[in-house]
């Protein structure tokens, strides 16, 4: 059977942001489904809630594994909330995993920190889009450029959603995670700061950082990314012949 994949979007951006991934999946011949979380993009005005999120992850994960192996692959927010499900006392049917720019905890000051300047961003006149356009324009190649935003931006579930991430028990969740488990890494990235504490939970992962790249690996390198996800896929695909 197929390898299927699922993609989950970090925070304020949406399913277009893996339109790389999407098209190099579905050319490769593998089913690929990018999933909105609640109060992002085509879902903008519901309201963003963990149960809500996790229900949005695992109905797309239950669906795509009734066509095969599901390889699923979280990004920021995406893969601290990809963490916590697949590292579930239960687990789903995931049979591997690519945690992408998450190794982070978010909680205590540092989740504090993020919010304060996410909230003083977003009480600028523009919230903050003048500053956010002119660093992703600096950072992103033209061939993702307008796929990052393109989904539109969740100024208004973002605090929310910070705000919720401080309860997820990711520690206990990577302990659980049996399954090929990839964690991917801009060499820039603010969320590399507890990748060490990440391996040594699970010594069975693979980390893999990426030179002269920042927090958004999956759309500054998607080639790069892509080329990850053939890892992934053929270490399944190998695993399952």
């Amino acid at each position: 059977m197929t390898v299927q994949v699922v993609l989950v979007h970090g925070i304020r951006t949406s399913a277009t942001m893996w339109r790389s991934q999407v098209e190099y999946l579905r050319a490769r011949g593998n089913g690929v489904t990018a999933v909105d979380l609640p109060g992002h993009g085509s879902r903008m005005t519901e309201e963003f809630t963990l149960a809500s999120a996790f229900a949005t992850i695992d109905r797309a994960v239950r669906d795509a594994a009734k066509r095969g192996p599901v390889l699923l692959a979280g990004h920021s927010m995406g893969g601290l909330l990809s963490i916590e499900y697949v590292g579930a006392e239960e687990p789903p049917p995931v049979a591997g995993f690519i945690a992408a720019s998450c190794t982070a905890i978010p909680r205590g000051v540092g989740l504090q920190t993020y919010r304060f300047l996410a909230r003083r961003l977003d009480a600028l006149p523009d919230r903050g889009m003048w500053l956010t356009d002119q660093m992703l324009d600096r950072i992103l190649p033209v061939e993702t450029r307008d796929d990052f935003g393109a989904g539109g931006y969740a100024l208004d579930t973002q605090d929310i959603a910070l705000r919720s991430l401080s309860v997820l028990d990711l520690l206990a969740a990577v302990r659980r995670i049996e399954v090929p488990l990839w964690f991917v890494n801009g060499q820039y990235d603010q969320l590399r700061i507890n990748e060490r504490l990440f391996l040594r939970l699970a010594p069975h992962a693979e980390l893999v950082v990426v030179p002269r790249t920042t927090h958004h690996v999956t759309v500054m390198r998607p080639r790069v990314f892509n080329a990850l996800l053939e890892v992934a896929l053929t270490t399944l695909e190998a695993s399952d012949g």
